[in-house]
């Protein structure tokens, strides 16, 4: 549910740069970079080659085109007061769920004072197996 709340409330914009009828170079983030044919100065010193039309070689065959998308701004909150049990329960959860991660203060080990099992024969080596 909250996966469908962020993205129908979310805006982008997509920004295409065309040559022709050739997609050249798209972008969500920033303005489309341009192919370097729409330019004034590289009109001059060459006519378009890739227009097909004679006539638009003095201009230029190069579009921008830009796809906007509007988010929604009009969600409606579904309560405006917590109720008195609500609260409860909220103050309940945070109380418990912070105690689950506090550690202990103790650092008394309760078997010190006891000696290890003693062991009789080595179980590994009378049957030789050996984690290798």
């Amino acid at each position: 549910m909250a996966f469908v709340v962020l993205f129908s409330t979310m805006s982008f914009t997509v920004d295409m740069h065309y040559c022709g009828d050739t997609l050249v170079d798209f972008s969500l983030i920033s303005k489309a970079k341009s192919c370097g044919m729409d330019s004034d100065s590289y009109q001059k010193q060459q006519p378009v080659k890739g227009c097909e039309n004679s006539k638009m070689t003095s201009t230029s065959c190069c579009s921008d085109q830009q796809i906007v998308k509007e988010g929604k701004d009009d969600l409606k909150l579904s309560f405006d007061t917590l109720s008195f049990e609500q609260q409860t329960f909220v103050v309940a959860f945070t109380y418990a769920y912070s105690n689950l991660f506090e550690g202990t203060e103790s650092e008394e080990v309760p078997f010190v004072a006891y000696p290890p099992p003693f062991v009789k024969r080595d179980v590994q080596v009378l049957h030789q197996t050996f984690l290798i």
